[in-house]
């Protein structure tokens, strides 16, 4: 299972998790998680995954 930062809220949504957070003084993350399988990849494509992944600071997960 993976989960990313949620991007499919409304307004609606954003402002019930708005409210909760300054009930309870804290800041939440909203996640949305799926199903995925990761991919079979070569060595040569894993060193370009890990080099893009250095270069822009970010995880990269390759899946089928």
């Amino acid at each position: 299972m993976l989960c990313s930062l949620s991007n499919q809220l409304g307004p609606l949504e954003l402002d019930e998790i708005t409210k909760l957070e300054q009930e309870m003084g804290h800041p939440l993350l909203a996640y949305t998680c799926f199903t995925a399988e990761p991919a079979q990849l070569s060595a040569a494509q894993l060193d370009k995954i890990k080099d893009l992944e250095a270069k822009l600071g970010v995880t990269l997960v390759a899946v089928k």
